[in-house]
């Protein structure tokens, strides 16, 4: 009996020179199993389990619809108003041929548009509504793929001719307007007469409905032949009030406000998309950083669970680490094996939250439809959140962030119960009995 012990303890000497051998990971693994006596230390694990799946995976959807928010609407704001804006610092834009032709020469920029801009009321028999009528060339309103990409009805061609307005799919709605009926155009800035300023009033057919995705501008904007527009706000055949810019890459246009500027001449200011934005992006950015630190302690909380849990288990487990060092597993050998235990919840928990997130990211618009239908509302609201559907866009690098994250935590919290383990002497781990 004597020579079967001593055989035993040098197999176990042998095996605790290879880190991670197959002994360690089979005492892993069993600790994970449930017994009756030890169910509640299961519980605990179970509870870690599912805490650091679900951390994971609200951090990836969270992060991924963030994202999406950003990137949708940075699409729609710039798709519909460029990346810079020139305008003159007291009246409108003379001469702007020349000036249009002048910034079309800088290295980078893709795309120059005058326009007539102004606010107007526009009403129908069944109602009224603010809007913004927008005065632009055919060419240039076919350019603006958010627009000439999302047209419900009617045309663009033929646009330059005059006599008709495309009008946003919400304000059309609005206004129970369809294409050929005809909407009409108050504005402030009319003639002046001995009893003061009169509004111009004009009514206008409607020759294309068109939808951009993104609520504001559907329930706000027109577009007028350039013609029309000049007539209509009375700023002259040779003047605009304003210059739209596009270019190459958004993110540089700083680098772009000098030559455009210099190409545009004296008397005139450009304006970025990043000045008149900035604070509605700036909002976006500290959402997104604020819910990223509160959504990590779910994690933060997980982790704790891992610890308790491991520190309950090696109290429970205080007679076999007494009997493994006896016969012969080195310090090391027992931290290894309650290492494994804690680290498998964690590593398990981040796969399953990091499948869950990313299947969820992928079908979350459908996922929304179905929520709404069940529940009998609307979720995500396109008048609250100005998109008409819910972005996902999963960025690979800020899930591995958080998965590297998750997994950092998940060992950090399993190595002071393990160094306990380890710590203890034969005789001292007898005594948790």
């Amino acid at each position: 009996m004597r020579e079967a012990e001593n055989g035993m303890g040098e197999a176990l000497k042998k095996q605790a020179t290879a880190p991670f051998s197959p002994f360690e990971w089979l005492l892993s693994l069993r600790y994970l199993r449930a017994r009756r006596r030890e169910g509640f230390i299961s519980v605990i694990a179970g509870f870690s389990f599912v805490g650091i799946m679900l951390g994971v995976a609200t951090l990836i959807i969270v992060m991924s619809v963030m994202n999406g928010f950003r990137i949708e609407l940075l699409g729609k704001i710039l798709g519909l108003n460029g990346h810079m804006m020139v305008r003159g610092y007291v009246s409108d834009i003379s001469d702007f041929d020349a000036r249009v032709a002048s910034i079309r020469q800088v290295d980078g920029v893709t795309y120059v548009s005058p326009l007539v801009e102004g606010q107007v009321m526009a009403s129908s028999a069944n109602g009224g509504s603010g809007a913004l009528v927008r005065g632009i060339r055919e060419e240039d309103l076919k350019a603006l793929g958010p627009v000439s990409g999302g047209v419900l009805a009617g045309s663009l061609d033929g646009f330059d001719e005059g006599g008709g307005v495309a009008i946003g799919s919400r304000l059309a709605r609005s206004l129970g307007l369809r294409l050929g009926d005809n909407v009409t155009l108050l504005s402030p800035r009319g003639a002046s007469t001995p009893f003061g300023t009169a509004p111009r009033v004009r009514s206008y057919p409607i020759k294309a409905v068109f939808e951009v995705g993104m609520s504001e501008y559907d329930a706000s904007f027109i577009f007028m032949p350039l013609a029309d527009a000049q007539s209509y706000f009375k700023t002259g055949e040779g003047a605009v009030t304003a210059i739209e810019v596009k270019i190459e890459n958004p993110d540089e246009v700083r680098d772009f406000i000098l030559p455009v500027s210099q190409a545009a001449g004296p008397s005139l200011q450009v304006y970025t998309w990043q000045q008149l934005n900035q604070s509605f992006f700036s909002a976006l950015q500290v959402e997104r950083n604020v819910m990223f630190l509160i959504l990590t302690l779910i994690l933060l909380v997980a982790s704790l669970n891992i610890v308790s849990g491991l520190i309950m288990l090696v109290k429970d487990k205080g007679r076999d680490i007494a009997v493994l060092r006896t016969m012969g597993a080195s310090r090391g050998s027992v931290m290894r094996v309650f290492f494994i235990t804690g680290a498998s919840i964690g590593v398990s928990g981040t796969l399953a939250g990091f499948v869950l997130g990313l299947v969820f990211c992928l079908n979350i618009e459908n996922l929304r439809q179905g929520l709404s239908n069940l529940l009998g509302t609307e979720l995500f609201s396109p008048e609250i959140y100005f998109l008409s559907r819910l972005p996902a866009v999963v960025e690979p690098g800020e899930v591995m962030a958080v998965v590297g994250m998750s997994l950092f935590l998940s060992v950090v919290a399993t190595l002071y119960p393990s160094w306990r383990a380890a710590s203890l002497d034969p005789v001292e781990a007898l005594r948790y009995e």
